[in-house]
């Protein structure tokens, strides 16, 4: 009974996780539409807004650790959270010079094609399997955004290094969120509030430089308006829970699946563009949004199966120890003294400090 309530509080802190990162996301695309349109505040600065959100995402790091809501006891070593930071800045930086450089149709395959690069590093990195089920919903998640938001496909040398380069080094990013919890055993707040001061910090010196390559605008001459500041303070508040959920979702779960579940944003958007701001919505979206809904379904459904596949074979595993087998450990554990357990857990917490 208490196994079964446990699973339940798991699953609605699960599922609170994924809301809160599907509508944290949306809000701030909504947003930042809002802020950054020409109908809107055409405050253009994307990298410079990116290092504004760490900042403000690092600040209630700091106060929470200040009024003891959170602690940062857990320690991570400096040149892992720089080539974390590093690796971070590199995606933000070469997404927003793969929008500008490629055509949409282009920059959304891009973005579809992060799917498989996570599965081949996931293969190639950590060894994970997957199964038969989990490829085909994968495929079929693919197929139906790539119908509903793929038109021109236009490819150049330059957009095309961008692509890759942004596409390898998010895919990286998000795979190193979940190794790192699990390697320091650190909580998805805690390594957020560790590296989000590193990432304000490149990103707000280097940002305003991006921002006039790619807009040909200098930020010191945007002429702020109260309404702008007022779209960038939402867009900074929604960038906090938009990071946390993400860090809370990918420790929980894997890289893929935030991948695969993260187009229900795409889905979200779409329609939300449709309702607030007349953006055109045809037979092909609809069509491709209902095939991506269903693979996002069927992968729930396998990721789900291959899950209980796993917990099966490991409690067989552990209950088909022969009698020799159960003899030697019992007998090894026998001749082991208090002092002896007492000396190899020191040596244990010794090696996790060294870590």
């Amino acid at each position: 009974m208490e196994n079964v309530v446990v699973k339940k509080k798991a699953s609605l802190s699960n599922v609170g996780a994924w809301g809160m990162n599907i509508v944290s996301s949306v809000g701030i695309i909504i947003a930042n539409k809002q802020l950054m349109s020409n109908n809107g505040y055409v405050f253009t600065f994307a990298s410079t807004l990116t290092g504004c959100h760490f900042a403000v995402t690092a600040l209630v790091g700091i106060l929470s650790n200040a009024t003891g809501y959170s602690s940062s006891s857990k320690h991570v070593p400096m040149w892992e959270l720089l080539w974390f930071s590093m690796v971070a800045n590199l995606s933000i930086t070469a997404m927003n010079f793969s929008l500008m450089l490629n055509s949409v149709g282009f920059y959304q395959i891009s973005k579809l094609s992060m799917i498989p690069v996570v599965c081949v590093m996931e293969r190639i990195l950590h060894n994970k399997h997957f199964s038969r089920k989990v490829k085909i919903s994968v495929v079929v998640v693919v197929i139906g955004v790539g119908v509903c938001t793929v038109t021109d496909v236009k490819v150049n040398l330059k957009g095309f290094t961008c692509a890759c380069l942004a596409v390898f080094s998010t895919s990286l990013q998000q795979i190193s969120i979940g190794s790192l919890q699990k390697k320091y055993s650190i909580g998805s707040f805690e390594l957020l509030s560790k590296t989000a001061p590193i990432q304000s910090l490149f990103l707000l010196t280097i940002g305003p430089f991006v921002d006039y390559y790619l807009s040909g605008k200098l930020i010191t001459n945007y002429k702020m308006s109260f309404g702008a500041f007022l779209c960038i303070l939402l867009s900074c508040s929604l960038a906090v829970f938009c990071n946390v959920s993400q860090y809370l979702c990918i420790g929980r779960f894997s890289a893929v699946s935030f991948q695969v579940l993260g187009h229900m944003k795409t889905v979200c958007v779409l329609t939300l563009g449709w309702l607030l701001f007349d953006s055109e919505l045809n037979f092909k979206n609809i069509m491709g949004m209902g095939v991506a809904v269903i693979g996002m379904i069927i992968y729930s459904w396998a990721a789900e199966a291959e899950k209980k596949s796993n917990e099966k074979t490991f409690h067989h595993a552990k209950n088909s120890l022969t009698e020799e087998e159960m003899r030697l450990l019992t007998g090894g554990i026998d001749k082991i003294s208090l002092q002896d357990v007492e000396f190899g857990e020191d040596q244990e917490l010794s090696h996790d400090d060294k870590i």
